[in-house]
């Protein structure tokens, strides 16, 4: 929870002094610590606040080196005097921090359409790679000034003008005059600094003009409710004032406006070009969602700012405790966690092997690992997670069209008339060495090859893939294959029909609901072989054999057995006639058939474990 200052601050600006900008990179560009030395630069941190990644608050993000959750800051800039007398000027700058990763692309263009410019930061010695593309056409998009800025120029691989030439031959954005800098060696801060200034336009927008502002980001707070992250378009804010949620529908009245510091400052309003918080008892975040337009109650915009859309969760997957009696507690928690996420969804669901759980949705893998590492962390839980699944898109016999993403509510072959599954626009950015392998991935996983561009020694593969088939290992399996060196984003393009099958595992003749995976047809038997063989080594052994069968309908594709324990019953018989030996042997089968008929085998939470964390 961020702590609110109370103190007043009066926001006296100018709109031609104001500046809106983002930073935009590839993921581990450079894009936290540069921030870090802006803000140092810019007075922002004192000596006891300095850490890295400032503007990243989750401890998960500094770790990992990535940002989850966006977050702005307000800062003070003065130029400094020329020798021409010029400088001295007061600007006021908000940074607007964003996400990197693909899963959270929508919340990136929100960000962006708060802002008039972004830096582009490419890495000197990584090159232009899959989601500086993407980014820079989001900000293309936007209509953005884009001022191009070449990071890590102190390192020993670093190649500043290639990687300025990538970026003109692959985006087509002029390099003459692009910023070499070094975040982490604070090289280059005082020339971005001016090109934010000299580059990127001020805010345009009417202080009288009825109310129009953009939701880019919101985070519950337990004594004020929702708090709204805004970009003032038109018009001004001002507490006490009644404001509409236009998507939602829904009317609140102004408790609190401010900015941010990071931390967030109580001011007296926010006018047009302001980016600000606001507060006003919006208990629900689900009221409040990215990208809704936030207008008077009763003078109103003309049109709410386009772009809109719900967040839809795409990829699912179920969320089980290790102990059973902590199910209330892990409810406890999504709701908790679901307060601050209105992306993230679940509803209970029961599973015969693994009990009570919650069957969860989320924006991309990325998103569900997070989120299940922050419930073990945090909410001190020990947690089975099902194998993630998108949604899939059935029509039956009878006409009707339903949309399932959990394989245990899969119908059954003769019900079905078509399946169709979700196509992503796979985008790879890699050295031309490595092509010929990832292109055999490529089509081990059902892609098709859209086109390939070569651009000096690096080549970008496009490519239409299944969603589904991305979704376990393929990044790993890139990233080995590439020795690092490739980046991948990806874009979703709709639904295709597809020869989809719904493989069940059984143990022992009974069908293990959270093991059932939805695969395409060429790949049942490889991938029900890789389980069965896998739970036959982790299953513990009976006093009969146990058969592990991977089923499509009533047909076995693959079988594997778990041995019986064996008593030696012929240890007595020492020679003697073979009818006494043949005697005991029938007498043993008789008594393990008698107890296979009655005996249940209990599948343990580590044959789960194992099955669920292997590469499918």
């Amino acid at each position: 929870m961020q702590a609110v200052r109370t103190r007043p601050r009066p926001a006296r600006l100018r709109g031609v002094n104001v500046r809106n900008f983002s930073i935009i990179a590839h993921v581990d560009h450079g894009k936290s610590t540069l921030a870090d030395r802006i803000l140092e630069r810019l007075g922002a941190m004192g000596e006891r606040d300095k850490r890295d990644q400032t503007l990243d608050t989750l401890e998960l993000e500094r770790e990992r080196g990535i940002t989850i959750k966006s977050t702005p800051i307000r800062l003070k800039y003065v130029r400094p005097l020329q020798d021409d007398g010029t400088g001295g000027e007061e600007y006021i700058f908000n940074l607007i921090d964003t996400p990197g990763h693909v899963d959270f692309n929508y919340e990136v263009s929100r960000s962006l359409a708060a802002c008039e410019g972004v830096l582009l930061l490419v890495d000197a010695s990584q090159g232009v790679e899959a989601q500086t593309i993407v980014n820079a056409y989001l900000a293309i998009d936007n209509n953005l000034e884009i001022v191009p800025v070449i990071n890590k120029i102190d390192l020993p691989a670093a190649d500043p003008e290639g990687a300025a030439r990538e970026l003109e031959e692959v985006i087509g954005i002029p390099a003459d005059d692009a910023v070499f800098a070094s975040g982490k060696a604070g090289i280059g801060i005082p020339e971005i600094l001016e090109a934010v200034v000299e580059r990127i336009p001020p805010p345009a927008g009417d202080p009288e003009a009825p109310l129009k502002a953009l939701i880019f980001d919101s985070f519950f707070d337990a004594y004020q409710g929702v708090i709204l992250f805004v970009r003032v378009l038109e018009g001004t804010l001002n507490p006490k004032d009644q404001i509409r949620l236009m998507n939602a529908g829904k009317n609140f009245e102004v408790d609190k406006v401010g900015t941010f510091t990071p931390g967030l400052v109580v001011g007296q309003s926010l006018p047009a070009g302001s980016v600000g918080w606001v507060a006003a008892g919006i208990k629900d975040i689900h009221d409040a969602q990215v990208g809704d337009t936030l207008t008077g109650k009763d003078r109103q915009t003309a049109e709410p700012f386009p772009g809109f859309k719900p967040a839809q969760p795409v990829v699912f997957s179920g969320l089980y405790p290790t102990d059973t009696e902590d199910y209330r507690k892990l409810r406890d928690a999504l709701e908790k966690l679901k307060l601050n996420d209105a992306a993230f969804s679940f509803e209970p669901e029961t599973s015969e092997a693994l009990g009570f759980g919650f069957r969860c949705g989320f924006l991309g893998l990325l998103h569900a690992e997070i989120i299940q590492e922050r419930l073990e962390r945090e909410y001190d839980l020990d947690l089975i997670a099902t194998a993630p699944a998108v949604v899939y898109r059935v029509t039956l016999t009878n006409g009707e069209v339903f949309e399932t993403q959990n394989p245990a509510e899969f119908p059954t072959r003769d019900r079905i008339t078509s399946v169709e599954e979700p196509y992503i626009k796979l985008s790879i950015m890699l050295p031309e060495d490595y092509v010929g392998p990832v292109m055999q991935l490529l089509q081990e996983r059902r892609g098709s090859m859209i086109t390939m561009n070569y651009v000096g020694k690096r080549v970008e593969l496009l490519y239409e893939v299944p969603f589904g088939e991305i979704l376990y290992d393929f990044h790993d399996r890139l990233k080995s294959i590439s020795r690092g060196y490739a980046s991948m984003d990806y874009e979703q393009i709709g639904y295709r029909e597809g020869d989809l099958r719904k493989v069940d595992i059984m143990v022992n003749n009974e069908v293990i609901d959270a093991l059932a995976v939805i695969v395409h047809e060429t790949k049942t038997y490889s991938l029900g072989r890789k389980i069965v063989d896998k739970m036959a080594e982790v299953i513990p052994r009976q006093m009969f054999p146990v058969p592990v069968q991977a089923v499509i309908g009533a047909k076995i594709i693959a079988r594997a057995t778990v041995k019986a324990f064996r008593k030696d019953v012929l240890a007595k018989c020492y020679g003697g006639d073979i009818s006494r030996k043949k005697k005991l042997l029938d007498k043993q089968k008789k008594g393990r058939a008698r107890m296979k008929q009655f005996g249940t085998v209990e599948v343990p939470q580590e044959a789960f474990l194992a099955v669920l964390s292997t590469e499918e």
